[in-house]
């Protein structure tokens, strides 16, 4: 997640291999470019014991709350358990991120005087969090109220311009300023207009402010979750599941490439974040791949596409997730499940189009002495399995909800004891409250700015004018309606802001959607799915961008790339929406019905993208291609039509293709 580094944070060993390829693997790392913006190791030794002292007291109240402990018989209110974590941790991202380049030499004053303040005007909310929360302040009461209101506002964006960049400050700034104008918008762009005092009371002391949603998500479900990422990180799991991946598929052809695949997976549950996905892996998978042949800006859009599927991951998924889980009110762990299916045909995606790719171009795998032994791997590792289990376990079994990472944290703590290489010492523990101090600043810094976007959108009303507007233009055609969605999906996603993209459409689009007669769940799954588009697609393209630059390719024809390789993500959003139980939102037996035809689609379309057959080998004509890759897509589709012409498309094709190697062979 974002300036937190993988590779800071666990020594990442190599599997065993020779000493000349390792050095040339290490060589090749090294060129690679820095990521990493904050100015932690920097930090003099007494901000260094304050970020340790605020990131432990911050990770025992949420302990102490999430597990429902009372101090000496008193229970934390929810609104003070919000303050407390942003007194803790937003403080701590003025202490790491630096306001201007120059500055990640030190910390100066204006940081210390931010962070400061950061510390205690929470200390203000919670001396007066009854009357914020049951007589309401709103507008502000004093003026006083209203300046430490105006003050604090001010401090969170620019916290999100450090984290999140310019753009995104610019976003939150010009939302949350919308209610100034919104009277005077025309048409969906309408709204009810606010005054400026209101504005920053509904953002600090309203029910739809910090309090509300950003508390909500930050405090009740992401700070558990980051902790356990924080300590499968520091006991070493990063290694771990590298290692798998490779003892997995390395020996298989193209295996550099489908260890990437599988390896971004299993990360995907330790950063939620395409971008470090793709950094954290990358710098060892990447080079691995070229080493065994395939072009850069190939192996670049591989670790991009499999890292951005990581976030879509079950059992740990992204942010974006838990930010669906706050708006619908739909447990985590039915989430978690529903989105298993569309997360397994993306992979299975990829991984068919590696091994085709490899066939046409006879790539081999890894040599067997450069791969861990399997069981080997595991008897160091089984711990780190047996805690996600448990977090499954938990979540869909125990029906612990948001308090089960925490469990899952303390399992892994008492289980690394039995592993001289993972044991959590004091010195990792150190170590792993510092990392889960670096998430969780992030997380603040990046969280809070919405609630500028919420009350824009929400107290104007123009959420629901934007919503009305979409139906009016969509002509009430439901399949127009999602192709227009789908658009503004993208059109939000390009400034590379995910999570804003989905606010905006859950709280305006989807409720029309739902009155269309779709499902809710398949609804926000398909929201979630298509503002990801923008992180592969070009002109953005910010995950293969970063693949790009790790693989020393062109920028741009690797985003084109990944895109293809990509090509899943395009289209199953649209499909589990129009047949929900693709999600699990039906009978099971349509369930694997859909899924096995469009997993069978899947296969067929890969084999025009990539211009091989299993069986057959090589197509080189540019129409077989075409047609392959049309049959596969109508295969897909959720019509028992379209379905059966895909098939018997396909079955023609095969038949043509095997009848033109007997004839060239004879």
């Amino acid at each position: 997640m974002g300036f937190l580094r993988l590779q800071d944070s666990l020594p990442m060993s190599f599997p065993p291999m020779a000493a000349q390829r390792k050095e040339t693997l290490m060589a090749e790392q090294s060129k690679t470019p820095e990521f990493d913006p904050s100015r932690y190791k920097q930090l003099p030794p007494y901000l260094r014991a304050i970020f340790f002292i605020f990131s432990a007291l911050g990770i025992a109240t949420a302990t102490i709350y999430m597990t429902n402990t009372t101090l000496f018989g008193w229970a934390m209110p929810s609104s003070v358990y919000f303050y407390l974590l942003y007194l803790f941790f937003l403080p701590l991202a003025y202490l790491v991120m630096p306001a201007r380049a120059k500055d990640r030499a030190g910390v100066p004053w204006y940081d210390l005087l931010a962070a400061g303040l950061c510390f205690a005007i929470p200390m203000y909310f919670i001396r007066y969090y009854y009357q914020i929360v049951f007589v309401g302040w709103l507008p502000a009461p004093t003026t006083s109220a209203f300046l430490i209101g105006l003050v604090y506002s001010a401090l969170i964006l620019e916290a999100c311009r450090r984290m999140g960049g310019t753009v995104f400050f610019l976003v939150c700034l010009g939302v949350g300023l919308y209610p100034l104008v919104s009277q005077h918008m025309p048409s969906i762009l309408f709204g009810i207009g606010y005054s400026f005092k209101e504005i920053i009371s509904y953002a600090i002391y309203g029910g739809e402010g910090i309090i509300g949603m950003p508390g909500k998500l930050t405090g009740g479900i992401l700070v558990g979750f980051l902790i356990f990422a924080g300590m499968l990180i520091s006991s070493g799991a990063g290694e771990f599941f590298l290692n798998l991946a490779t003892a997995m598929m390395g020996l298989f052809r193209g295996g550099p490439a489908k260890v990437a695949v599988l390896s971004s997976g299993f990360f995907g549950m330790l950063s939620g974040s395409p971008i470090s996905n793709v950094i954290s892996t990358g710098t060892i998978t990447i080079p691995a791949m070229k080493k065994i042949g395939y072009p850069p800006h190939y192996a670049g859009a591989i670790e991009a596409c499999a890292s951005t599927g990581g976030v879509l991951m079950p059992p740990v998924m992204g942010m974006i997730i838990f930010v669906m889980v706050i708006i619908t009110s739909i447990p985590y762990a039915e989430i978690m499940v529903a989105a298993a299916v569309p997360a397994f045909l993306y992979y299975a995606a990829l991984l068919v189009q590696v091994d085709l790719h490899a066939a046409r171009h006879g790539f081999k795998g890894t040599p067997r002495q450069d791969i861990p032994p399997f069981w080997k791997t595991m008897k160091e590792g089984w711990h780190f399995i047996t805690v996600i289990v448990f977090l499954v376990w938990g979540l869909l079994y125990m029906r612990w909800a948001e308090v089960t990472p925490y469990y899952a944290s303390g399992l892994l703590l008492v289980l690394s004891y039995f592993n001289k290489k993972t044991r959590m010492t004091p010195r990792r523990i150190a170590a792993a409250i510092d990392s889960i101090g670096k998430l969780i600043a992030q997380m603040v810094a990046l969280i809070l700015p919405f609630t500028f976007i919420l009350v824009g959108l929400v107290i104007t009303g123009t959420s629901a004018s934007f919503a009305a507007g979409l139906v009016s233009l969509g002509g009430g055609n439901v399949y127009l309606i999602l192709l227009l969605t789908i658009l503004a999906c993208y059109l939000l996603g390009t400034v590379g802001f995910d999570i804003a993209a989905y606010i905006f459409l859950a709280i305006s689009v989807a409720p029309a959607l739902e009155q269309l007669g779709l499902n809710k769940m398949a609804v926000h799954l398909f929201l979630v799915y298509y503002p990801m588009l923008a992180v592969l697609t070009p002109p953005v393209a910010l995950a293969a961008f970063v693949g790009a630059a790790i693989a020393g390719a062109s920028p741009m024809k690797t985003g084109w790339t990944a895109m293809r390789l990509g090509i899943v993500i395009y289209f199953i959003p649209l499909l589990f929406v129009l047949e929900p139980s693709m999600v699990l939102q039906g009978p099971w037996q349509d369930t694997l019905f859909h899924a096995g035809t469009c997993f069978l689609g899947i296969l067929v379309l890969a084999f025009g993208l990539e211009g091989f057959i299993w069986g057959l080998g090589r197509v080189e004509e540019p129409w077989k291609r075409a047609a392959l890759f049309v049959a596969g897509v109508a295969m897909s589709l959720p019509s028992n039509t379209s379905t059966l012409i895909g098939a018997l498309a396909t079955l023609v094709m095969l038949a043509v293709e095997l009848a033109a190697k007997k004839a060239k062979r004879s």
